[in-house]
Order: C-alpha cells, then structure tokens, then sequence
C-alpha cells in the first residue's frame, strides 16, 4: 500500500488531499475529540474506525499514525469493502448515481 502511494498520513496532509481522498480509516485508539473532529471534517467521506495504532504500524509500517485515508484507487475501493460494515458516519450528500443506471 505505502508503495503503490495510496495511503495518505496525518491530518494536515488529508486536509489538502480532499479531491482525491477515497475513504479515511481511523483507530479505535483515537481521543473522542480527535474523532469529533474528523467525522466534522471529512463528513462528505467514508470514515471507517478499525485496528489500533499498533496494527496500523504492522500492517503498513506507519508508526504513531492514528488517522489515514486512501486516495481513490482500485486497491482503495477492494479495502474499503472490505471495511465497510465499520464505517461510522454516513456522507450527508448521498453519491450521485453513475448516468449509465438513471433513466
């Protein structure tokens, strides 16, 4: 994941990556304040609150980061299903359907 660039770390770096920002993954190990914050701030995105900080650590080699989004990508779309069933907001603009199913 870190090489193929997909996996954007830290708050201030996903604040300026919004136009190709997929979905965010946070920790359960994040302070409700911080959550508060970032379900306020990227409430038009999927935001999915799995693994701790260590696991993160493990699994993509990111030490300390509790906040990470992936930019849109085929890998972001199969991890985000995968991932789903822990989203915890829901966007407030429901995504436009693709033109090929509306009438």
């Amino acid at each position: 994941v870190l090489r193929s660039r997909i996996l954007i770390v830290g708050r201030d770096t996903l604040a300026r990556s919004k136009s190709r920002l997929h979905f965010v993954l946070i920790t359960h190990d994040l302070s409700e304040t911080s959550r508060a914050e970032i379900l306020s701030d990227f409430a038009h995105y999927p935001v999915v609150q799995h693994y701790t900080t260590e696991e993160l650590d493990k699994f993509f080699g990111i030490k300390g980061a509790k906040v990470v989004g992936f930019e849109k990508s085929g890998l972001a779309r199969s991890l985000y299903s995968e991932l789903k069933q822990h989203r915890i907001n829901r966007p407030e603009h429901p995504a436009k359907s693709c033109s090929a199913f509306s009438d």
